[in-house]
């Protein structure tokens, strides 16, 4: 396997990806790859070699080794780093066939003229490229930890194990090499792979809320603003208590109910009054 070409895809992937993506690659790049290649190789290197059994039976060995190991744990984890990177080579591909219809583009209307906005930008059919990429990797991920959980009985590697497949003459006991070790490396690649799971749920939930958030700004801003006028809200005499009117508009206003019948509520007595007296100042008038 290339595994510089493997990490220059993921460093090509790297651009057109959100923050769960980095970190994503981040953990598929360093605690994946690099515990494979640097240490796992290493420990099943030979493993079929130190798989020991208390017998010398011709083929005794072997296939016992084959029942218990039908898969290399090395061999799955390499198929399935492999697996888990190719949906990102759907959001390559699709950013570069924008950058070739991009390129046409310009090249019928003019080197100013664009078709869009910014290639790499997930909005679109590259949002759901990248959406349904998100899907496969999270199904990938979980179908190879099934395998790993059935093959291996809960990942367990046990020191011991017995065997009374044909050809061996009775119960066998067998010895696994470097059982702890691999048990280690085993519960290690699982949980790596694990917060992938969640670091692609968390991303696949922050996209489609970003794409909800935004469809709803569309929609709020299509709607027609509502107008308030002004001069009707002081107009209404429930709601013209605390705005004092000019003089010009006192003037103008028509009189209130208690101005108009004030002459009826309350009869100018005291005029009379003075004009009684006026004509007949020696005359005691009781009103």
């Amino acid at each position: 396997m290339d595994w510089k070409t493997f990490q220059a895809l993921l460093s090509g992937v790297n651009k057109y990806s959100t923050a769960f993506g980095r970190i994503w690659l981040s953990v598929v790049f360093v605690f994946r790859v690099m515990v494979y290649v640097v240490a796992a190789e290493r420990v099943w290197g030979d493993e079929q070699k130190d798989f020991d059994c208390n017998t010398k039976q011709p083929g005794c060995a072997n296939v016992c080794y084959d029942h218990f190991f039908p898969i290399s744990h090395i061999r799955l984890w390499a198929l399935q780093l492999i697996f888990v990177t190719c949906p990102s080579l759907m959001v390559v591909m699709h950013v570069a066939y924008r950058d070739d219809r991009e390129r046409k583009y310009r090249a019928k209307h003019g080197e100013e003229a664009k078709l869009y906005s910014n290639t790499g930008r997930k909005h679109g059919g590259l949002w759901w490229t990248y959406l349904i990429s998100l899907f496969v990797k999270t199904g990938i991920e979980v179908s190879f930890l099934y395998i790993l959980h059935r093959i291996y009985d809960s990942f367990y590697l046990p020191r011991l194990v017995k065997c009374e497949v044909s050809p061996c003459p009775n119960i066998v006991d067998c010895f696994i090499g470097h059982p702890t070790e691999k048990k280690v490396f085993t519960y290690f690649m699982v949980g790596a792979s694990a917060l992938c799971i969640v670091l692609n749920i968390c991303e696949i939930i922050y996209l489609i809320f970003k794409r909800l958030v935004r469809t709803a700004k569309k929609i709020r801003n299509r709607r027609p603003p509502m107008t308030v006028h002004h001069d009707d809200y002081h107009d209404d005499p429930f709601n013209n208590r605390n705005h004092p009117l000019s003089k010009m508009a006192l003037k103008e206003r028509p009189p209130s109910f208690r101005t108009a019948n004030k002459g009826y509520l309350n009869p100018p007595t005291l005029k009379i009054e003075e004009k009684i007296r006026a004509s007949a100042p020696n005359l005691t008038v009781d009103l």
